[in-house]
């Protein structure tokens, strides 16, 4: 099946480029309102699995709260905020920085990578889940040794509560980018998790729904579109992955999952604006989001387009 056009990149009235890729809306109760392309088949939902992953670790004991649990679900830009809170909750855990098994990287905010001496472990955008992952360890008396190992039992129960909120069993699990496990499944039932977090109204996945939506700073930072989109929109639970891929949920149950072929992240912005708008969000607060510009001698020449969905 080949997925349909959903963007063009526009350059003075000629179309330059075109993002192919998968868009899907499910409803409160998980079933599919909108699909375009293939949102049944397989996908690495990469860091948009970290809602996800979350509620696993506090189902395991996890005992996580606002800043913190927010922290946890984060692809974090490494701004001297983000860094110092996760330091504290190793500390808090007895825990060195060594012990994070995501390798050491720069930070994702241009700023704060100039000030970086060098690359370190907490520093790396997913510094706040493997924190959260080796807290969890420590409450849950397993070994920290190795908690990122598939086998590991911190690992299973998060998949088992993968597997229960996305209604369906994990196809296939690799490695993420940090290291951690990183499980297989369809648009549809990343879309169909999403509205069941967001959609909560008790336990741990209203905890982390309500964790993202206090602070949309600590997921994601300056700048970065998953903080954008969850201050504009009231109640939005919002998380991108790499390779073009992004999912949010309204408090109604409604959500949206959404991957580009090409793994470029560019259109998704506007396609998350039009999307909301199908759902009735007011997205007055978006502009900027919904209509990315083209430019071309330090001005706009045009845009990148969407379709308008129906």
């Amino acid at each position: 099946m080949t997925n349909p056009v959903l963007a063009e990149v526009v350059r003075s009235g000629f179309v330059e480029s075109v993002h192919r890729g998968a868009l899907v809306v499910t409803g409160p109760e998980g079933s599919v309102r909108l699909a375009l392309g293939d949102v049944v088949s397989p996908v690495y939902p990469r860091s948009s699995n970290k809602p996800l992953q979350a509620v696993g670790m506090l189902r395991a004991g996890l005992d996580f709260t606002g800043e913190d649990l927010a922290l946890a679900c984060a692809s974090h830009s490494g701004e001297p905020g983000h860094v110092k809170r996760v330091l504290e909750l190793l500390e808090a855990a007895g825990l060195r920085e060594d012990d994070l098994a995501c390798p050491p990287d720069f930070p994702l905010h241009v700023p704060s990578m100039r000030d970086a001496a060098e690359p370190r472990r907490v520093l790396m955008n997913c510094s706040g889940k493997h924190t959260a992952m080796l807290t969890t360890c420590v409450r849950a008396g397993w070994p920290v040794a190795g908690y990122s190992a598939p086998d590991h039992p911190l690992q299973q129960a998060i998949a088992s509560c993968v597997a229960e909120l996305t209604g369906e069993p994990i196809a296939h699990t690799g490695v993420d980018g940090c290291g951690a496990p990183l499980f297989a499944f369809s648009l549809t039932g990343l879309a169909r998790a999403f509205g069941r977090i967001a959609g909560a109204s008790e336990g741990p996945s209203a905890e982390v729904a309500s964790a993202m939506r206090a602070h949309p700073w600590l997921v994601a930072g300056t700048g970065r579109e998953d903080t954008a989109l969850m201050s504009g929109v009231e109640g939005l639970v919002a998380k991108a992955g790499a390779e073009g891929v992004q999912a949010f949920a309204l408090p109604d149950g409604f959500a949206v999952a959404m991957k580009m072929d090409d793994g470029a992240k560019r259109a998704c912005a506007p396609l998350a604006v039009e999307a909301l708008r199908y759902l009735g969000a007011d997205v007055s607060g978006l502009a900027e989001l919904g209509r990315p510009i083209v430019s071309g001698g330090g001005r706009a020449v045009s845009e990148i387009r969407v379709p308008q969905l129906r």
